[in-house]
């Protein structure tokens, strides 16, 4: 989840600047209109798709493992807060053995 928040920075800082540098070149009327869909085409919708892609490839370890039902399992990141660690669908990374339940 932290990639997604971290490369719509990324295309925020190149955005602003090119936007930055296009404002000498339209009419004021066409300028938001230029705003809204760069911000939009730009760091919105490539982040909606990264975040249904996320949600897609660990739907399975969220809904179906024994980690998704425990205390320190942290959804969002899809980690164990405990041990730091990334469960998956083939491994716990505890083996079950410091479960809780929530």
């Amino acid at each position: 989840m932290g990639s997604i928040i971290f490369w719509g920075i990324i295309r925020t800082a190149v955005l602003i600047p090119i936007l930055w540098l296009g404002v000498n070149y339209l009419e004021f009327q066409y300028w938001w209109l230029l705003i809204t869909m760069a911000v939009y085409g730009v760091i919105i919708h490539p982040a909606i798709i990264q975040y249904q892609r996320f949600i897609e490839q660990n739907k399975e370890v969220i809904l179906d493992t024994l980690c998704s039902s425990c205390k320190y399992f942290e959804e969002t990141a899809v980690l164990c807060t405990k041990l730091d660690v990334h469960p998956t669908r083939e491994t716990i990374p505890c083996d079950g053995i410091e479960w809780e339940p929530k």
